[in-house]
């Protein structure tokens, strides 16, 4: 739980005149993300936080007017993040988007060989039998993300990943009531699949970049709606 002088103290708070104050600049408006979510050149980083620099900004404004807007709950960020408006939401977006993608270590789970079958089949190909897209068909070939709508999933740690796809089969605390395609897939995975996956998915190497959203199908644009679901202005 954040504390609650750092929510007085936050992004949209008015600048104090004491010449001791920090500057009134980004940097210091969003510490408090950073406080949970980690900073970019750090190189541990919670298991169930996951870091958002490099994030496609299009995801990320996505992501804080879900939690405002209560479509997406988790009461901290709903607190932070309540008297915010769409403007800033995207200023707060677009820096974070603009840093570099943070620092990574591999995590150092070896997987039997029907393990890392089954996580690339399903990562790469799918399973149109029951109507499961492959991973890399929204979050690209080098699973990096499309931008400006869909995040990457290298760098996330296997406990955080398989927390998300619970969340979306359950309805869990971070997840809103909203269906969306992503909880659509992951009722529909099994129990196996999803740690084949979380395992594979975290012990990969943090490299490439995002894809243009263009690259999307119609099919799965069309099936995502909720997500691919604005412009970003140049």
């Amino acid at each position: 739980m954040i504390p609650f002088i750092l929510i007085v103290l936050f992004l949209g708070a008015p600048a104090a005149n004491a010449a001791s104050d920090p500057p009134d600049t980004m940097f210091e408006r969003v510490k408090p993300c950073t406080l949970c979510h980690g900073e970019s050149d750090q190189a541990e980083q919670h298991v169930y936080y996951p870091r958002i620099g490099g994030k496609p900004a299009g995801y990320l404004y996505n992501q804080l007017r879900n939690f405002r807007d209560g479509r997406r709950h988790y009461q901290p960020m709903t607190i932070l993040l309540e008297n915010m408006s769409d403007d800033y939401l995207m200023d707060i977006a677009r820096y974070f988007s603009a840093q570099m993608l943070p620092v990574y270590q591999p995590e150092l789970h070896s997987l039997q060989s029907a393990e890392r079958e089954l996580a690339e089949r399903m990562i790469f190909s799918g399973d149109p039998d029951r109507d499961i897209p492959a991973c890399s068909d929204c979050h690209g070939r080098a699973l990096m993300g499309k931008a400006p709508f869909i995040p990457g999933l290298l760098g996330l740690p296997r406990v955080y990943l398989s927390a998300q796809f619970g969340s979306w089969r359950n309805g869990g605390l971070a997840r809103g009531q909203i269906s969306d395609c992503m909880s659509e897939i992951a009722e529909k995975l099994t129990d196996q699949e999803i740690n084949a996956i979380a395992k594979w998915l975290s012990i990969q190497v943090v490299s490439g970049n995002p894809e243009p959203a263009g690259n999307l199908s119609p099919g799965l644009t069309q099936r995502c709606s909720s997500i691919v679901q604005m412009e970003i202005e140049s």
